[in-house]
């Protein structure tokens, strides 16, 4: 599968372009929240066969481009299941946020997803992994050397947990789940470089518990939420 990222919008965002090699055919990851990602996409040559557009949640700057992707590509639209209340939010989130300029339609989405579900692109199987905690539906679809990750993981850092309908104690969890995939998988993060699951499980300061609890030697932990090794590391300090 090739991965080809486009970052777009005021937010900055990764966006992602899926192909899967054999046949050609070519999924949209996320969208922003301007037209950009359209004429982006639309200036390719050849034009990419695209077959369905993914969401890994439903944040203004992953989704709010959404109904202006679905005007020139009517294809079926998958959204994790659990986001749907953030997502019915998107016209007024921006209101939300205090940037009611960037309230948006909600679109269309044609299928609602769960842990396991997945989906085929061509001849490449992608599957779904909930990681909430950013947001109650945040997911990741990955084949075997890739994930797309949205804002569940950064290199070096991780997606914001301070946001309405956020969960820390749930994103401490996803990302134990999702550092038990293979190490050398590639991952394509909502912003910011791509990085490894390996690289991460090392070094990122966010990571520090999951270290601890699986004695990994690594870089120093940071106490990123409420009771989450802080004592130990206040002692340490």
């Amino acid at each position: 599968m090739e991965v080809t990222c486009f970052t777009v919008g005021m937010f900055q965002v990764n966006t992602y372009l899926l192909k899967d090699t054999p046949t050609g055919h070519c999924a949209i990851v996320d969208t922003g929240e301007s037209d950009e990602l359209v004429h982006r996409l639309k200036a390719l040559e050849p034009a990419p066969d695209i077959k369905m557009i993914l969401l890994t949640h439903t944040h203004l700057d992953h989704a709010g481009a959404l109904t202006l992707l679905q005007e020139h590509w009517d294809v079926p639209t998958y959204m994790p299941a659990a986001d749907r209340p953030l997502f019915e939010t998107l016209p007024h989130q921006g209101t939300m946020f205090g940037m009611p300029h960037l309230d948006r339609p909600c679109g269309r989405i044609d299928h609602e997803v769960h842990d396991g579900d997945t989906v085929t692109l061509g001849e490449t199987t992608l599957r779904f992994l909930p990681t909430p905690g950013h947001t109650p539906g945040q997911g990741c679809w990955h084949d075997d050397d890739d994930i797309i990750v949205g804002d569940t993981l950064f290199s070096g850092s991780i997606g914001r947990t301070d946001f309405p309908l956020s969960d820390p104690e749930m994103m401490a969890e996803s990302l134990r789940r999702l550092t038990l995939l293979p190490g050398h998988m590639r991952v394509h993060s909502g912003h910011g470089p791509m990085t490894t699951l390996g690289e991460e499980l090392k070094n990122n300061p966010f990571l520090g518990y999951i270290r601890d609890e699986r004695g990994i030697v690594g870089a120093p932990g940071f106490p990123w939420m409420p009771g989450l090794g802080l004592q130990k590391y206040e002692e340490e300090s």
